[in-house]
């Protein structure tokens, strides 16, 4: 199993973004080992890009549940409203994972403390998809896959850099009947700038 973790196109009016997501439910897929101190002493390292404009470590202090996706944005996605289901994940941090016909999951990483760094460092080698995105409001971030079948099983996780030190990753399965017809790496960035403009609000930015 690799670093990686589980966690559309809009929809017409009344079918909102569910309809290019998708039903499948993932799990979370973790990392192979913690980053080396010798890896560890300056950063941003292993290629990853250094992050100008930082939010401060204090938003990602909360429940991603409560605050990584309001209650509109989770309509906008996922067509319904469904409870999140939180879990800490050791060496990772907090996470949230929402099912409906979709699956989504947003994690906070938050002790490793080696912001995209990390994950240039234990993904990219063994990424089937790696695809660097334009920056999500002015912060780094980068699409990613190592299931053997790439993205055509509907998943991708986009890592997003808040600082070179911390990172979060929002990540879906897309439903049945868009398999083929959306880039699911295109709609975890859709959802990775929601997480953005929460955590931006948070900051007071």
């Amino acid at each position: 199993m690799s670093r990686v973790r589980m966690v559309m196109t809009l929809a017409a009016a009344s079918a909102a973004l569910v309809a290019s997501a998708g039903c499948s439910p993932g799990t979370a897929q973790t990392p192979p080992s913690t980053p080396s101190p010798s890896t560890a002493a300056a950063l941003p390292h292993s290629g990853a890009p250094k992050v100008e404009h930082p939010l401060p470590t204090s938003v990602l202090s909360g429940d991603p549940c409560q605050e990584a996706l309001n209650p509109d944005q989770l309509h906008q996605i996922l067509g319904t409203v469904p409870q999140g289901k939180p879990k800490n994940t050791e060496g990772l941090g907090p996470s949230c994972d929402w099912q409906a016909d979709a699956s989504v999951t947003v994690i906070y990483e938050t002790e490793q403390h080696e912001g995209l760094s990390a994950v240039y460092e234990l993904t990219k080698p063994q990424a089937k998809v790696w695809n660097v995105r334009q920056p999500i409001q002015g912060f780094p971030a980068v699409g990613h896959s190592t299931y053997d079948s790439g993205t055509s099983n509907g998943f991708c996780q986009v890592s997003v850099g808040i600082s070179d030190e911390l990172e979060f990753d929002t990540s879906v399965f897309l439903s049945d009947r868009q398999l083929g017809k959306s880039d699911p790496c295109d709609v975890a960035a859709r959802i990775a700038d929601m997480v953005v403009t929460n955590l931006r609000h948070k900051a007071g930015a």
